[in-house]
């Protein structure tokens, strides 16, 4: 931390401005908040995103809780991603989140049907989450918050030339944790859930947690970032405090 202070950069009193300047030109902000705020609002995919995402698993859970029968489950999930994608074709929109769901049941898919066990579709996303919540720990406490990258990539430039500039803001780098102590604490909340559910080879009730651990409760998440963000007034120039 007292690394990412002292090499925090400050115009020239000639520039007049008293306003932080890295590799970034970060004049349009006068908070972290607000520079963070800008760039995570581009990485949401909104309420129809989230109904794409959880539409497949939930068409799984309830297709193999009343038949039981594996590939039937997964052949529905896989066409409802199909017709999820249809649909975003013929409107000619943006079809990721299709692409995300579609390589989630594809991978579900492959975990289920080598063990030959529907409870293990849900295995991936388990570990996904267990991987996820990892490397947030291990970021944060090493003070090489994820969040960090994602303000870094939203200035191209500067993260050709350094991508670790917002380093050298401190504002940034300590903010950028907070946000990531969120979603540590939803990633500790869903594996509490859903490993016991996984262990008891409970498919529907895996199937129903996954959807409301997914987007429902991302969403809480999100509130609760954006409450970080909208009541935080961290400077992005510590020399503007006063």
């Amino acid at each position: 931390m007292a690394e990412a202070e002292g090499e925090a950069t400050v115009s020239g009193a000639g520039e007049g401005d008293g306003l932080v300047r890295s590799e970034a030109d970060l004049r349009r902000y006068d908070t972290v908040e607000e520079l963070l705020r800008d760039k995570l609002s581009e990485a949401l995919g909104g309420w129809r995103g989230a109904v794409e995402s959880a539409v497949p698993t939930l068409a799984f859970a309830l297709v193999w809780a009343r038949t039981e029968n594996l590939r039937t489950a997964l052949v529905v999930a896989g066409v409802c991603v199909a017709l999820l994608l249809v649909v975003r074709l013929v409107q000619r929109q943006d079809p990721r989140f299709i692409a995300y769901a579609a390589a989630g049941v594809a991978i579900s898919a492959f975990f289920a049907l080598r063990s030959g066990k529907a409870e293990d579709a849900f295995l991936p996303g388990m570990l996904q989450n267990a991987g996820l919540l990892v490397l947030l720990l291990v970021t944060n406490l090493t003070r090489w918050p994820l969040f960090g990258f994602v303000v870094g990539v939203a200035e191209p430039e500067a993260f050709a030339e350094n991508p670790t500039w917002w380093r050298r803001h401190s504002g940034i780098v300590t903010v950028a944790a907070r946000l990531a102590w969120v979603l540590i604490a939803l990633n500790v909340v869903r594996l509490a859930i859903m490993v016991p559910l996984y262990l008891a080879e409970q498919v529907a009730a895996l199937g129903v947690a996954k959807v409301v651990l997914g987007w429902p409760a991302y969403l809480v998440a999100i509130t609760a970032m954006g409450a970080i963000l909208l009541r935080g007034r961290t400077p992005i120039d510590p020399s503007r405090v006063a």
